[in-house]
């Protein structure tokens, strides 16, 4: 056990894993519980949990809103920089876990709290999410991490301990199967039967998008304007963040858009197998990459495009809080003065499909220039033929000394 602790702040759900981490941390560490619940657009209400938080003696509750900030302050950010973790993964739940440990530290600050608590498992990415967080933002807090500390390491001794101690949860029926994760950008399914990455997930797992063969024949075309590489409007009406993507994930889902099922790399070292819906997000990432196509110069985008995996790998692990980050994300804002327009996109049976995209004042896409008909000189085709000797002169020296491929 760590070091005495008087009060402790828990990010607290409701359900049943921080539900007994409540009734155990007064146990175990004869301390004062404070609650902390996010509301962060997951699509269930989490007012009820302030009535367990008080039933199980918790005197101090924190619940909160925080989807607009949520989104205006770290998923549009991170899409600023088109970040994807190994290729696919839009970094759903990694987003998310900064803003807990923010408001971690603040709660405890303003509680006069000597350490902070969450409901992470010692095999997980959380784990080390938070509490990076957490030391980045208060170095001295203490971190108490009851699966790391107990031995309640199944869903039948949790049971049991509710049953000990008094503590009524919710015994669904039907409830489902898997580990699941959800706010505004995506929700992740883990365990059970994905456990075997052979098999096909169950149609009937997925809760956000129809399937990509049950989506409407028809195609439905929307149009994001953009501001500074943020989406501010949809079809022309002005949305704050999270409304837009709100939208977007209800248009998505109805689209069958967003569904994805990888074996990732976890910072932790294994391999671990699992399945997101994440519609809005998907869209959005088609949508700032075809409007950047217009409006970036070419050699800030390859620059973006190789600083990506670096930055998409830190909000992995967790290390939104660090320098290396901020550093990087001046970066990329800098590169988004420009990033205005619009951009028409068709959603069909799962496939996002540009269809048009214009900048009025910002658009480096010159016709004249591009056109394949009379330019009028405005580019002169003999000025390759230097452009090409010059590129090519290593080449060339290279074969005359008999370096052969």
């Amino acid at each position: 056990m760590s070091s005495k602790v008087n009060k402790v702040v828990l990010a607290y759900s409701g359900g049943l894993d921080t539900s007994v981490i409540v009734k155990w941390l007064m146990e175990t560490y004869n301390c004062e519980v404070v609650t902390f619940t996010a509301d962060l657009g997951q699509g269930e209400e989490v007012e009820p949990a302030r009535a367990k938080a008080e039933a199980l003696g918790v005197k101090q509750i924190f619940i909160e809103d925080v989807r607009e900030e949520f989104v205006r302050d770290y998923v549009f950010p991170m899409f600023r920089a088109n970040a994807i973790y190994e290729g696919e993964y839009l970094l759903g739940t990694s987003i998310a876990r900064p803003l807990i440990a923010k408001r971690l530290i603040e709660i405890a600050n303003e509680t006069d709290a000597d350490a902070i608590s969450h409901g992470a498992t010692g095999k997980g990415n959380d784990q080390v999410r938070f509490e990076l967080g957490a030391y980045a933002l208060k170095p001295g807090v203490q971190v108490i991490a009851p699966w790391r500390e107990w031995d309640l390491n199944s869903r039948e001794s949790l049971l049991a301990y509710c049953d000990n101690h008094g503590i009524e949860v919710e015994k669904k029926k039907g409830k489902s199967p898997y580990s699941m994760d959800a706010n505004l950008l995506h929700i992740s399914y883990e365990g059970d039967m994905l456990e075997d990455p052979w098999a096909e997930a169950e149609e009937d797992m997925w809760r956000w998008t129809v399937s990509p063969e049950n989506a409407p024949d028809i195609a439905t075309y929307m149009e994001l304007t953009y501001e500074g590489g943020d989406i501010v409007a949809i079809d022309g009406e002005h949305l704050k963040p999270h409304e837009v993507l709100l939208k977007l994930n209800t248009v998505g889902g109805a689209n069958g858009i967003g569904r994805l099922d990888i074996v990732e790399n976890r910072f932790v070292g294994m391999k671990s197998r699992g399945c997101y819906e994440t519609p809005g997000g998907t869209i959005m990432m088609r949508a700032h990459r075809a409007i950047e196509s217009i409006t970036l110069d070419r050699e800030v985008a390859h620059l973006k495009d190789s600083l990506m995996p670096k930055y998409a790998e830190l909000v992995y692990n967790g290390f939104w809080w660090a320098p290396e980050r901020e550093a990087l994300q001046g970066l990329i804002d800098g590169t988004q003065k420009y990033v205005n327009g619009k951009v028409r996109l068709k959603l069909y049976k799962g496939n996002v499909i540009v269809v048009g995209r214009m900048s009025e004042n910002d658009s480096l896409f010159d016709e004249k220039i591009a056109t394949f008909e009379e330019d009028d000189g405005a580019y002169d085709q003999k000025d390759a033929a230097g452009f090409i000797k010059l590129n090519a002169l290593r080449l060339r020296i290279a074969a005359d000394k008999g370096r052969l491929l």
